[in-house]
């Protein structure tokens, strides 16, 4: 039997790290949906496509093709806009201000779910986000929800920001994570929460390997429990 894993949280609890290494382990297809909302922002800021106008989103969400494909220098699979490997600018600040913004338009959510549930539907898939257990695979079998204190967060956001933006500061960072919080907290559409049979890793202080190692614990669990009649 393979899994359907959702992993939801905060910005910079390191849901993306955690769900890739996650997915190696297991074999199994990593998604991050993060980076699908950012490469609809990139190409809604490129084309100018006001967020405003329902009929300018809808007829530019029509053009967009998007698809991860692997990276065979670095092994990871990267995001893809339109045959373009956008990964890395998918990272920029100007993204990253615009894209919770983004993310809060039900045209744009309806569009980029439905992709995620055709991708993840036949199980085997570590999906990270904002709304995956709650919404996207509201009947995953193991649901991780991350969090971490804002000062932890934001220091491992400024250190990812700061090779490609030299100049930004920690006070913009936190502003930025803290804006971004609330948006996705209080969004109408898909808002950032819990579900109620999440597991919370709180990974304020502890290493990438003991978050791993404790994921996978609970994968474990969750396949000692799962009847044989199911294994098949």
């Amino acid at each position: 039997m393979e899994l359907i894993i959702a992993i939801d949280g905060y910005s910079s609890c390191g849901k993306s790290t955690l769900a890739r290494e996650l997915a190696q382990r297991l074999n199994y297809t990593f998604i991050d949906t993060g980076a699908m909302y950012r490469a609809i922002t990139l190409y809604f800021l490129r084309e100018d496509v006001s967020i405003k106008n329902e009929q300018a989103v809808s007829e530019a969400l029509a053009r967009i093709v998007l698809a991860f494909e692997t990276n065979e220098q670095t092994g990871k699979r990267d995001i893809h806009l339109k045959g373009e490997n956008v990964s890395r600018a998918v990272r920029d600040i100007i993204i990253s201000e615009k894209v919770s913004d983004v993310a809060a338009i039900k045209k744009v959510r309806d569009f980029a779910v439905a992709q995620q549930r055709k991708i993840g539907e036949s199980g085997g898939v570590v999906m990270d986000g904002r709304d995956i257990g709650t919404v996207v695979f509201p009947h995953a079998d193991l649901k991780i929800f991350m969090t971490a204190d804002i000062e932890v967060r934001v220091k491992r956001r400024f250190l990812e920001l700061q090779a490609d933006n030299p100049n930004i500061t920690l006070e913009e960072v936190k502003i930025n994570l803290e804006m971004r919080d609330y948006i996705d907290s209080n969004r109408e559409e898909s808002p950032l929460r819990q579900a109620e049979d999440a597991r919370v890793l709180d990974n304020s202080d502890i290493t990438p390997e003991q978050q791993l190692g404790l994921a996978l614990k609970w994968v474990d669990e969750i396949l000692r429990q799962t009847p044989a009649s199911k294994m098949a």
